[in-house]
């Protein structure tokens, strides 16, 4: 009875690990991940908007329609990046993702506080290559790490009623992810 406690044990142990192991290899290995899907629809460095989704198709699983979206498809290999993002009346959010569609950051309009989402985004090793500014507070000046040189950033806003839907895009449409050069 306990030679065979002791191999249901160990083969529930191997199949959680192997289990373990594939849900967590298995996104790595996708082709068909967010940032290949949005690849032939966005330029780098430059937000897009992406069409409402509809019952026969979307651009991304799992869209809301009830929400205007725009991405950018960011490269942090010739230097960081300047994102500006107006909000609009009723609601937005800034999601970064890294290139393997891994969210590491996001805030919305109400944890930003102004009219316009400002932020930097770079590496670690850009960040450290910053002068230090006694005097600039983090309220100051907002910075996110990227873990990868090379990912999304998602910007949605909701639209309160679908007659609003143009002049949301038109606020969108004002956003930008710069490139700051080097210095």
């Amino acid at each position: 009875m306990i030679r065979w406690l002791l191999w249901l044990f160990a083969g529930l142990l191997l199949g959680g690990v192997v289990h373990l192991a594939s849900v967590l290899y298995l996104p790595r290995t996708a082709t068909q991940d967010a940032y290949s899907r949005l690849t032939p629809h966005t330029t780098v460095n430059a937000f897009a908007p992406l069409t409402q989704p509809n019952a026969q198709a979307a651009t991304l699983p799992f869209m809301d329609p009830a929400f205007a979206t725009t991405v950018c498809r960011y490269d942090l290999a010739y230097g960081s990046l300047k994102l500006t993002a107006p909000v609009s009346p009723a609601y937005t959010s800034v999601s970064f993702y890294n290139r393997h569609s891994i969210a590491y950051y996001a805030i919305n309009d109400r944890a930003a506080g102004r009219r316009v989402i400002e932020l930097e985004l770079m590496t670690a090793a850009q960040r450290a290559q910053l002068p230090e500014e006694e005097d600039v507070t983090a309220a100051d000046r907002l910075i996110v790490e990227s873990p990868t040189l090379t990912g999304l950033i998602v910007l949605r806003a909701l639209v309160p009623e679908p007659g609003m839907m143009p002049a949301i895009k038109g606020v969108l449409a004002r956003a930008q992810c710069r490139l700051q050069p080097a210095a």
